[in-house]
């Protein structure tokens, strides 16, 4: 059995989310001996969007393919780079004259891998159907693509978890991002599909989904809008680790991780303009 592994850091939130992807992805990549590393990257930009030197920067990370969901589009100046930028995905079901494409087939040595990025409808934006999306997609993928990732950014766990059994045999894994709150209902199905409902979110914990807790609060109690920035508190990277079988597909593990990060560890190391 030949084993291919995959690095996913989840929701990259703001410019803590950057630091601690900065330092960290390496040092976990010796750890783990990753083969591949894919980063969600819709909120890098002050938690809305993502900007082209954002984008750039982060691939030096050491992050092979980015994806992204609902925020891809926050940054107007996002749209010429998606069109030059084919390894920083949108997800696949917007219509297909979007800029971008939502899917990638990249080779790691002779191995060759899919990354698919999808994006849910239950209480998100009214686009094209995430199911015969990836149908389609799977159809245009060569039979010699065994590893197959899928980014499912969505809201609900019910549609996260359709999805789950609507590719369940087709795909190594489904992981899913958004809600910003990892879960903890990882499973490998018998068929060999990793799963987890969400991965969580790579930046600060003591906020409101990566949001200063006081403008977040405020509105919930008082309906009106207020200005959000991202929180600076409790900074953690969160993902998986996924092992998969090259020959044939399957999954062969699926880790969470949650790691505490503190950039003053890392002051000397790097200077913050690098982020």
């Amino acid at each position: 059995m030949s084993l291919i592994t995959i690095l996913f850091i989840s929701d990259i939130c703001g410019k803590t989310g950057r630091q601690a992807a900065a330092h960290m992805i390496k040092p976990l990549c010796e750890k783990y001996g990753v083969n591949y590393v894919i980063a969600n990257v819709e909120n890098a930009a002050g938690g809305f969007g993502i900007t082209p030197e954002m984008s750039r920067k982060i691939f030096t990370y050491g992050v092979n393919i980015q994806t992204s969901g609902n925020h891809i589009w926050d940054r107007i100046d996002i749209l010429e780079y998606m069109k030059q930028e084919s390894k920083l995905l949108r997800p696949a079901n917007y219509p297909s004259d979007v800029p971008g494409h939502g899917f990638y087939v990249d080779t790691v040595g002779e191995v060759k891998i899919a990354v698919i990025n999808l994006m849910g409808r239950t209480y998100m934006n009214d686009i094209d159907c995430p199911f015969r999306t990836a149908s389609w997609i799977l159809r245009q993928i060569s039979e010699e693509v065994k590893v197959v990732f899928v980014d499912f950014h969505a809201e609900a766990t019910s549609e996260k978890q359709a999805m789950f059994y609507y590719l369940d045999g087709q795909v190594s894994a489904i992981i899913g991002t958004h809600t910003h709150v990892q879960t903890a209902d990882e499973k490998i199905s018998t068929r060999g599909t990793a799963y987890l409902t969400d991965a969580g979110m790579t930046g600060p914990h003591e906020s409101i989904i990566g949001m200063e807790i006081g403008p977040s609060l405020g509105r919930f109690l008082t309906g009106m809008p207020k200005r959000f920035t991202t929180a600076s508190q409790d900074i953690k990277l969160s993902g998986v680790v996924l092992k998969v079988d090259t020959e044939c597909g399957r999954a062969e593990s699926l880790e969470r991780i949650m790691i505490d990060f503190d950039i003053d560890d890392y002051q000397t190391k790097q200077k913050p303009d690098d982020y």
